[in-house]
């Protein structure tokens, strides 16, 4: 059963810091040495002092002074406590990239959400994690005691109750906290403090699964650090909850863009080989010319390819580059014993059969991340290969939400980055303080 709670959110004063958009950040995993530099010029109050704090030699430790830096912003009034408890709407209206003229928007609402381990059938995962990441969100919840981020999480309402209800005790009021991020999409957070409204949510969303879209690594940190605790008998309702977004999954404003895959540092490569080893399990129709003036005309040819089976276009430099649409034979003869949901993932025959089988990169460099890394944006994918960069890469169709779903719920775990939700949701809108 989902528990979800109300709260009495911090968040910054927008007076004083001079106006939000100097201080919220994107997610912690987002931000790029250069986009740290900037939100650090932008404002002495900017959440990069926080959750991605740059190393000071005269400091105690990033983490220790991070958590310290908080405690003063919260004592000079930086940030604010609400005064009663609440559950916030939070929409965002965002151009979908590479097609500006297209914008949408992806409603939800941001709450406390009970932590549950994955085997009580309530919160459900759908990627693989790093340790890494886990380590360092540790860190800092331990120093900070408080959750800066959301934590995206999916649930299914195909007739919007839950969205209803919450936009009927808004009514028309003007936005909590509005904002244009860096990328030109638009955040409105409202606030609904009714007893009502709150009570008709809860119970809506109590019978509810939730699927994680982003936010694994701090989920599991959040849970991590909650059952810590528990062992050393410091356990505390507020360390049972994590901050999180809901957002259903029926809605028209939900986007998944794919993530693509670069390949480098690859011992004696040859495009010849390649191409002859997947064509034992993929049929491979060779692309003529460069992605310099092709790209458009292959984009259209993967989508459509990929309406009907798990389809790649690989990409090695002008004059090397191939269309790969399994065959079914391959499928059950490669992947047998795979349980079909996986077995017709894009991502998961890519991994399984061109970049383990195809190539020879075994399981532990990709998750080291050692010969490959991972690109949104298609034309900077091909542009690493044909600047030299990279050796080859693969370009992919999106994962339908509808694969999301079915694997998550069936308990199996896809391979890393094989979901990018867009937008993603801003960092210190709300903030969760443990000991607020």
């Amino acid at each position: 059963m989902a528990e979800i709670l109300p709260f009495r959110a911090l968040h910054y004063d927008a007076q004083t810091v001079g106006g939000l958009s100097r201080v919220i950040t994107q997610p912690y995993d987002k931000i790029s040495p250069e986009m740290q530099a900037r939100y650090y010029e932008a404002s002495p109050y900017n959440l990069a002092r926080i959750i991605r704090r740059k190393p000071d030699a005269g400091e105690q430790g990033p983490y220790a002074a991070a958590a310290a830096e908080f405690r003063g912003w919260i004592e000079r009034g930086v940030l604010r406590r609400d005064t009663e408890p609440a559950l916030y709407p939070y929409s965002q209206e965002y151009a979908v990239p590479g097609q500006p003229e297209l914008r949408k928007r992806r409603a939800g609402f941001i709450g406390l959400c009970r932590l549950e381990e994955y085997s009580a059938g309530v919160v459900y995962r759908h990627e693989e994690t790093l340790t890494g990441p886990k380590a360092d969100r540790m860190a800092l919840l331990r120093a900070t005691r408080a959750h800066f981020g959301q934590i995206f999480l999916l649930y299914s309402d195909p007739e919007g109750i839950v969205e209803r209800e919450l936009a009927a005790s808004a009514g028309g009021s003007s936005p909590w906290e509005s904002l244009e991020d860096e990328y030109g999409t638009r955040h409105d957070v409202g606030r609904v403090t009714s007893g009502d409204a709150l009570g008709n949510v809860l119970k809506e969303m109590r019978d509810r699964k939730l699927i994680i879209a982003d936010g694994h690594h701090r989920y599991e940190t959040a849970l991590a650090y909650r059952n810590s605790l528990r062992a050393e008998g410091k356990g505390s309702a507020a360390s049972d909850y994590v901050m999180a977004t809901f957002v259903r999954m029926e809605t028209d404003g939900l986007l998944i863009l794919p993530t693509h895959r670069v390949i480098h540092g690859l011992f004696d490569f040859s495009w010849l080989r390649f191409i002859t080893a997947a064509a034992t399990n993929f049929d491979v129709k060779d692309l003529p010319g460069a992605a310099s003036t092709e790209l458009a005309a292959w984009r259209r040819e993967l989508s459509e390819a990929g309406s009907g089976a798990p389809a790649f276009l690989a990409y090695a430099g002008p004059g090397r580059a191939a269309l790969l649409v399994l065959r079914e034979s391959a499928e059950e003869y490669e992947l047998g014993g795979t349980p079909p949901s996986l077995a017709r993932l894009d991502v998961f025959v890519l991994h399984r059969l061109l970049i383990e089988e195809a190539l020879g990169v075994d399981r532990q460099a990709v998750r080291d991340e050692k010969n490959l890394y991972y690109e949104r944006d298609m034309e900077a994918a091909v542009q690493a290969v044909d600047s030299g960069r990279a050796q080859m890469c693969f370009l992919l169709n999106a994962t339908p939400i509808e694969a999301v779903r079915d694997n998550a719920f069936a308990g199996l775990v896809m391979p890393q980055k094989s979901t990018d939700f867009y937008p993603k949701m801003l960092s210190g809108l709300a903030i969760y303080d443990l000991e607020g």
